[in-house]
């Protein structure tokens, strides 16, 4: 392992009544104006927002309410939810919602403290926030982890780029299951698969030596896919559905990348898929990780094979270690056709056109972390290969 400072500021209430918990104990700290911060507004319909705005209320709060709030966060609804907090002299935000909440709520501190340009000053200026407005979290959608960390993937359109932003951690995260009870089928599979991006992401990056860090991530690994097939055939399982949730958690709160140099290198493909067409995050991921697994396997041959026996149960005996490093891979891709999943461009429903496919190649930033550093035309190659 290499070697690693570890701190996890966030204060996590994990369970039953985890939101009453939280806003009792922890809304004393901060000032009188809260930013309630959502999405589409799911949370009205299912009962979340009404719990969550008497909770506020008997904290003695003011409401000031952020609604909107889309998949793939745009910079524009994040420039707007910063000059709603200076206007309105917000004490404290609350991000109610899933990653994509979470993480418009992470800038919208930093970008709500100062007079800079965010983007300008981060990815110009290699200058990174130092003054935020404090912010919770409410989990109703998990899957991203994002709760647990101050990275948030944040959508320019104007530049079409989607990239990782850093902003602020949050103070505290409730994770109750019953929050997600709600959310359709598609939703939890695709997030859980998110989940298993992740650390799949962090497992091949370097060093690829046994150490505790990998073997950690193997078991969370096999947790997610046997609870992915749990709720694939019953969605309303709810001690699958917790178990996937802190699996979510887990795989962010950086134990699984102590000592490691991570890679992400299919999340920085779909970001950009993702830009360019607005595609569901985790149904992208499933779509690229195969191909770009066959592409990658042959520099870490070994690796993939004890993932392969490790994670997936494949046995090797019989078999050269570059026939069960691939039996891992497509024992992932058959994983994914069973858990409902797209495996194509066409079944996540974005039109494969080689002038798109290009662009993104083009644009896509390339990691080292993993097997060795693609190219541009190759990771067109693999794009190809996922129509």
């Amino acid at each position: 392992m290499n070697d690693f400072v570890y701190s996890c500021p966030v204060k996590v209430y994990f369970g039953a009544g985890a939101a009453q918990k939280a806003l009792s104990r922890e809304m004393g700290r901060y000032g009188k104006r809260v930013m309630l911060a959502y999405g589409g507004g799911s949370i009205r319909k299912n009962g979340t927002y009404d719990a969550v705005a008497a909770l506020l209320r008997e904290a003695g709060k003011d409401i000031v309410e952020f609604p909107g709030i889309m998949p793939n966060p745009t910079y524009r609804k994040v420039q707007e939810g910063a000059a709603l907090a200076r206007a309105q002299k917000i004490d404290f935000i609350l991000a109610v919602g899933g990653g994509s909440v979470i993480d418009c709520c992470k800038v919208i501190s930093a970008q709500a403290k100062t007079d800079r340009d965010i983007w300008q000053m981060e990815f110009e200026d290699h200058e990174y926030p130092a003054e935020f407005v404090p912010m919770g979290v409410v989990v109703t959608a998990s899957g991203t982890g994002a709760e647990m960390n101050n990275g948030a993937v944040i959508t320019h359109e104007e530049k079409k780029v989607k990239t990782g932003v850093l902003g602020a951690f949050a103070s505290f995260a409730a994770l109750d299951p019953a929050h997600m009870m709600s959310l359709p089928a598609r939703q939890v599979v695709s997030g859980g698969f998110d989940t298993l991006s992740h650390c799949m992401e962090t497992y091949f990056g370097s060093p690829r030596t046994a150490n505790v860090s990998d073997e950690i991530n193997e078991a969370v690994m096999r947790n997610v896919i046997r609870n992915l097939r749990i709720v694939a055939e019953d969605v309303h399982n709810e001690e699958a559905r917790r178990e996937l949730m802190w699996d979510s958690a887990l795989a962010e709160n950086g134990i699984l990348k102590l000592g490691k140099v991570t890679d992400f290198q299919a999340h920085m493909i779909e970001h950009q898929l993702g830009a360019y067409t607005d595609c569901n995050h985790g149904c992208g991921l499933a779509v690229i990780h195969p191909p770009l697994y066959r592409c990658l396997y042959h520099g870490a041959v070994e690796r993939f094979a004890h993932f392969a026996e490790a994670v997936w149960g494949v046995d090797g005996d019989g078999k050269t270690r570059e026939e069960t490093a691939l039996a891992g891979i497509e024992a992932l891709a058959a994983f994914i056709r069973d858990i409902g999943l797209p495996t194509t461009l066409a079944g996540l429903g974005v039109e494969p056109k080689e002038e798109m496919l290009r662009a993104v190649a083009d644009s896509a930033r390339i990691q080292p972390g993993c097997c060795r550093r693609l190219t541009p035309d190759e990771i067109y190659g693999i794009l190809m290969a996922c129509r």
